[in-house]
């Protein structure tokens, strides 16, 4: 039976789950100068998460041995799944695992902007009572531009429905008649999402064509006053990938004012290194890349990543399959 490494963390069950099967479990860690010094040729699989980064380079050490590469998560950007591809190993994921995970704290970061919780909870510690400077605007009434409109997207989309935000998307991949059964507002062009919404949610990969998607030229489109005659302010929220926001010209619009907070759950460099301006500014608050940390989805990534890897294992090909069109 096969041996597989799982470098950074998995939930009990599937270990135990994979080892019922017959599998040799190796949990730990594995640095990257053992990565490139070819560990990986003691292996028939791995399972990372995002702290695991394996390029072409790493890959190329990897020996005949390893069969398939699992990612216990959606984004595979920390993976050559084309040099995978052209070694012959698959790469799979869990794409539906930590949805309503995301779904819920982006809500959360969305309803925390526009109340000022988080500026509220720091001003309490610190014994201040800043009832007056604390008001807020409301979700309901406000157009609300996702960028990207997948599965988690479409489920933020239905929330913010419910209170009462008009959607709007921009997603170049996707059929007009999806975005008309859910309801929204289909754009053509990025720019006119931006000129358009008072909110922005970001819900898509990254690569070369996102790379700092949201710049000082998109920010410098959004209304500040919505619909209802409210200047609300603008607000961002990124729970997907790192790097999508120029962080730089995110930090310059809180400083002038043009968006009125930012709420991040992914960074360009993470860490975060001590000192980060953005992360320090006060209408700024976010989290340590938590969007899948519930118990419940990673137990179901988990299951589903084990899943995966075994029907690879096994000869086939597994659903969730990120470079399967890439395989020869």
């Amino acid at each position: 039976m096969a041996r597989i490494a799982v470098t950074d963390g998995m939930a009990q069950d599937a270990v135990v789950l994979l080892e019922k099967a017959g599998h040799e479990v190796v949990l730990g860690f594995i640095e990257n100068d053992k990565l490139l010094a070819g560990a990986l040729s003691d292996f028939d699989a791995i399972i990372v998460r995002s702290a695991t980064k394996l390029p072409s380079d790493v890959l190329a050490k990897s020996g005949d041995r390893l069969k398939v590469i699992g990612r216990a998560g959606v984004g595979v950007d920390n993976i050559d799944i084309v040099a995978a591809a052209g070694a012959g190993i698959p790469v799979v994921n869990a794409p539906r695992a930590s949805t309503q995970s995301v779904i819920e704290l982006t809500m959360g970061h969305l309803l925390s902007s526009l109340r000022h919780i988080p500026r509220a909870d720091r001003g309490m510690r610190q014994e201040k009572w800043q009832k007056k400077s604390m008001a807020g605007t409301e979700l309901f009434g406000k157009n609300l531009g996702l960028i990207g409109f997948g599965r988690i997207a479409q489920g933020v989309a239905s929330l913010a429905q419910l209170i009462g935000m008009e959607i709007h998307t921009y997603d170049p991949y996707l059929p007009a008649k999806v975005a008309k059964a859910q309801n929204t507002t289909l754009h053509k062009n990025v720019d006119t999402l931006f000129q358009t919404c008072t909110h922005i949610s970001i819900h898509c990969n990254y690569n070369d064509e996102t790379h700092h998607l949201v710049n000082a030229e998109r920010i410098a489109l959004m209304p500040g006053k919505s619909l209802d005659g409210i200047a609300c302010g603008n607000h961002i929220v990124n729970c997907a990938r790192g790097g999508i926001i120029d962080e730089e010209a995110l930090l310059d619009a809180l400083n002038s004012g043009k968006v009125a907070t930012a709420a991040l759950d992914v960074f360009e460099q993470e860490p975060v290194l001590p000192g980060n301006k953005l992360v320090q500014h006060p209408n700024f608050h976010g989290t340590p890349h938590i969007g899948a940390a519930t118990l419940e989805a990673q137990a179901r990534v988990g299951r589903d990543i084990a899943h995966a890897i075994m029907t690879v294992l096994d000869g086939k090909q597994a659903e969730t399959t990120v470079n399967s069109h890439l395989l020869k």
